[in-house]
């Protein structure tokens, strides 16, 4: 299944607070949309690898999602190595998408900047002829690199390069969040607090997102980072 647009995450729920509401509109525009995790979350004070499994399951059907693929690679230690990067590619070439997104450039959690320099260098790899990878039925994959790639805001202020409006989304985005119950704000939940289980998280959230919005016209919007120089051919096409 070809995608048009393909995001990873460097955990289950990344790509919910980062950029669901830029998925859940493209994919009410008719584009086809996916999710590739790189961990289960493993090393996360709360919920279980299992249960963050479930959680995904539920936000999947909530983003209208064609795929989500989870690839395994070790919580908090994968690094950008052969193994992790073919990995990578190996999923580029299934789904051909042609924009991709990913984790913050840096962040808090070094996780992120990891995820996204492991992605960034794989989205490269891809479109080699000359890197061998191969189908489950074993056969050889045709070499592929995303037209663009775009690197979503997460906890840490990064200035935005674009910023897309997901006013008529914001609800839906929040609904995607919330089904991650372990790892946010329940009054029932016995287990230790964290920093994303404060109260407060879902109000940073929603804060950043106005602000985001604020910076278009808009009510909510999610930014995003560029590595290349976005262009036009139509400056009616920015208004």
């Amino acid at each position: 299944m070809k995608l048009d647009i393909l995001a990873f995450a460097s955990h289950p729920d990344d790509a919910e607070l980062g950029c669901s509401g830029t998925l859940i509109a493209h994919a009410y525009l008719g584009r086809k949309v996916g999710i590739v995790d790189l961990t289960a979350g493993e090393l996360g004070t709360r919920g279980t690898p299992e249960i963050r499994a479930q959680e995904s399951a539920a936000a999947t059907e909530l983003l209208g999602l064609q795929v989500r693929v989870n690839l395994g690679l070790p919580d908090g230690f994968f690094r950008s190595d052969r193994e992790s990067l073919l990995a990578v590619v190996k999923v580029l070439r299934t789904y051909q998408p042609e924009i991709v997104l990913m984790n913050a450039i840096h962040d808090r959690h070094p996780d992120h900047g990891r995820g996204s320099n492991l992605v960034a260098e794989a989205c490269f790899l891809s479109g080699l002829k000359q890197i061998k990878t191969l189908t489950i039925a074993g056969e050889e994959q045709t070499a592929w690199r995303p037209k663009t790639v775009y690197h979503y805001i997460q906890d840490r202020y990064i200035e935005p390069d674009l910023v897309v409006d997901i006013t008529d989304f914001w609800e839906k985005k929040v609904q995607t969040i919330k089904a991650f119950k372990s790892q946010f704000f329940d009054p029932n939940n016995t287990e230790p607090n964290t920093y994303i289980s404060n109260p407060e998280f879902l109000h940073f959230i929603e804060a950043r997102a106005r602000e985001m919005g604020h910076k278009i016209g808009v009510t909510f919007g999610e930014g995003f980072t560029c590595e290349r120089q976005i262009g036009v051919r139509n400056l009616f096409d920015l208004v």
